[in-house]
């Protein structure tokens, strides 16, 4: 099993490297690939020295997968470049994610819709991610309508230079800025660009990215995405409208019984979910469970995960598990 990992030093670079190792997944041989200005530096996995290769070797080397964290740019250059050469891409970035010819997947969900047909394979956004974790167990059996979604995205879902500028205004450092204001001691309801409807392109990944996992659009989602000081975990407050109605128990039951879904949500001894306690973990945390008292069938909750794992690289990974356990490359 040949596989490469494009965009090897970057923050999820780095987090796919250690995911890969943490889940033994079965690799043989492994490239490293990255921009031309890291070729020939070297990266360790599992102890061992690898030397870092450039996109152009890489597509040559013909790998069996390439799990991508490189950028849309990259991304919509390059993969199809390796699809060509007979390697199955599986893109972190959103270059893909709504293409209607491109499968966006979380195992948990619609893997079973994978064919070895599909060479480039969309990881869907991070927010995303925890997000249908969460709503897909609960729309099956209670039909959702209407979903508002807040969410509370951690710096390092922009990248390092965002997670350097927290840092150096905690220490007092004037440096180098990744957002137009400072994000220590504020909240910035700005993540990505704005587009011409006045919401955020990350906005409108989750307004459009669900749909599409579930494959269902007869509900809708209105969302809005805002920056927080915290280091790593994103955190969302989702209000739900189904048709039909519920119990909170039955709620807590089916969370419990999802693969990958953990409940935390006791008020009486201040439990509930919290980035601190998701950091590392590739578990989505779900909590504040509790009813909408002002219209019928409809629902609050707090979720929770490491954007960086389950909501980017764990997600890519598992999804190259399934591929070489359904033999589908």
């Amino acid at each position: 099993m040949k596989v490469a990992v494009v965009g090897a030093t970057g923050m999820v670079g780095e987090v796919m490297l250690k995911v890969l190792a943490e889940r033994n997944f079965p690799i043989t041989e492994l490239l490293l690939v990255a921009s031309e200005r890291s070729v020939g530096k070297k990266l360790s996995y599992k102890g061992v020295e690898h030397t870092i290769i450039g996109l152009a070797e890489a597509v040559a080397a013909k790998a069996d997968i390439a799990i991508f964290s490189a950028g849309g740019d990259t991304s919509l250059e390059w993969a199809p470049k390796f699809a060509e050469a007979g390697t199955t891409v599986i893109d972190n970035s959103s270059a893909w994610r709504m293409d209607p010819t491109k499968k966006l997947v979380v195992p948990e969900i619609n893997a079973d819709a994978l064919t070895s047909e599909d060479k480039i394979i969309a990881n869907p956004n991070c927010s995303t991610i925890q997000l249908v974790m969460a709503l897909a167990p609960l729309h099956k059996k209670y039909q959702m309508k209407r979903v508002v979604i807040s969410t509370y995205q951690s710096v390092s879902g922009t990248g390092v230079k965002a997670v350097k500028q927290l840092e150096n205004e905690i220490a007092g450092i004037k440096g180098e800025m990744a957002y137009p204001y400072p994000i220590s001691r504020n909240a910035l309801p700005h993540c990505d660009v704005f587009m011409e409807n006045g919401y955020t392109k990350e906005e409108m990944k989750l307004a459009r990215e669900p749909q599409k996992i579930l494959d269902d659009r007869s509900f809708s989602i209105s969302a809005t995405a805002v920056r927080i000081p915290t280091a790593g975990g994103h955190s969302e407050s989702v209000n739900v409208e189904f048709h039909n109605d519920f119990t909170l128990n039955e709620i807590r039951g089916i969370l419990n019984d999802t693969e990958g879904v953990t409940v935390q949500d006791n008020p009486d001894t201040n439990t509930y979910p919290m980035p601190i306690y998701a950091h590392d973990k590739d578990e989505v945390f779900v909590g504040r469970i509790r009813r909408d008292e002002t219209q019928p069938n409809t629902l609050n909750m707090w979720i929770v995960s490491d954007n960086l794992r389950k909501g980017a690289a764990t997600n890519a990974v598992q999804i190259a598990e399934y591929l070489v356990k359904n033999q589908l490359i």
